[in-house]
């Protein structure tokens, strides 16, 4: 059984790595175990360079915090171009992976308040009424109407993330 190690605590990215770790490797070959540790980056990284850092960031921390395991996975969302989207960083002690996840246009009205230093969740959960929204189906469930969530989008970047780990016969 792989012990994977996730740098974070939220819910939404647990299950998008645990559900990729199922289909890769296969149900239940996997024991998830989170960890809460520092990005390294603000709480709402801006750009690509930056999301990036804030995960392999997080693996680093993950790995220091728990060094026995087998994988260490970070996901980081960020702002960039006007659009949300996620860094998914997964390490074993041989190789790295990376991947970016798709992107989601946000409102002009929602940027606005980004740009003047206000984290994407605290500002959506303000706007839905719905309590701690990155924690759950995020802008993503909102403004797609429940099509996609959070971590549907996150579950996609974690499989291209892993791809180095399942198709290392074509190095």
């Amino acid at each position: 059984m792989h012990h994977v190690v996730s740098a974070t605590t939220n819910p939404a990215k647990i299950k998008a790595i645990l559900h990729a770790f199922n289909e890769i490797f296969g149900e239940g070959s996997c024991h998830i175990e989170s960890v809460a540790v520092e990005s390294g980056v603000p709480e709402q990284p801006l750009g690509s360079t930056e999301t990036r850092a804030g995960a392999r960031n997080r693996v680093e921390n993950a790995r220091q915090a728990r060094p026995d395991a087998d994988f260490w996975v970070a996901i980081e969302a960020g702002i960039d171009e006007d659009s949300t989207f996620s860094w998914v960083v997964i390490e074993s002690r041989a190789q790295r992976g990376e991947a970016r996840s798709a992107t989601l246009p946000l409102p002009a009205a929602i940027l606005s308040r980004v740009r003047a230093g206000e984290a994407l969740g605290p500002v959506m959960s303000e706007v839905t009424g719905i309590d701690e929204i990155g924690r759950k189906e995020g802008a993503i469930g909102v403004f797609t109407h429940g099509v996609l969530t959070r971590s549907s989008v996150y579950h996609q970047a974690v499989i291209l993330a892993l791809s180095p780990f399942h198709h290392a016969a074509y190095r």
